[in-house]
């Protein structure tokens, strides 16, 4: 261990959203890869033995960034249901939110709903957020198939529009364009499974 490692501080006065903030900010600029606790320690400014006062593995800290993101998308989707409007009108708000989360949290999404979680129902918390979304989405439309397919749809379109696979005009433009043209493709959708 260096000097610099022993000169860092292995009580923290509040270690725990420390160490989740740093977590967030690696996992946006530098991707899931570069996300460890020994990382997490060091942008925290502590030492390398501190994250496991709270996180008794790698997964542990994952599985708790997960919850928290989901819980956010979850305000910020409840917050879209809550627009007047029919239920086409709700999935296209519901659909701009979900995106324009994605498109601000694309390391966040990615996480919360991809494989790096493999062990979900280790994490209690963790599985019911996360079914929660379609659950909530559902309770939105009045129909819980409907949920799913529009949670669905809206998690294929934000995916490809991270991956570079479509272009709705953010390879220009940026990512503030896509909860808006999304909404249009989302209005088709809609429009199709009426006829």
């Amino acid at each position: 261990m260096t000097a610099k490692n022993n000169d860092r501080p292995y009580h923290h006065g509040d270690l725990a959203p420390s160490l989740r903030d740093a977590a967030r900010a690696i996992l946006e600029e530098e991707g899931l890869a570069a996300l460890s606790l020994r990382s997490v320690a060091r942008r925290a400014g502590v030492s390398h033995a501190a994250p496991y006062r709270h996180y008794p593995s790698r997964e542990a800290l994952l599985a708790d960034i997960a919850c928290e993101g989901l819980a956010r998308m979850r305000a910020e989707l409840a917050q879209a249901a809550a627009v007047p409007g029919d239920c086409a009108e709700r999935i296209v708000q519901i659909g701009g939110a979900y995106l324009r989360f994605a498109s601000r949290h694309p390391g966040l999404l990615r996480l919360m709903l991809g494989s790096e979680l493999p062990n979900r129902g280790d994490f209690s918390g963790l599985a019911e957020a996360t079914a929660m979304i379609g659950e909530d989405i559902g309770r939105a439309l009045g129909d819980p198939a409907a949920g799913l397919a529009a949670w669905a749809a809206m998690h294929g379109l934000a995916m490809l529009i991270l991956e570079n696979v479509i272009d709705l005009g953010q390879k220009q433009a940026g990512l503030d364009v896509v909860p808006s043209r999304a909404g249009i493709l989302l209005r088709s959708l809609v429009e199709i499974v009426r006829d």
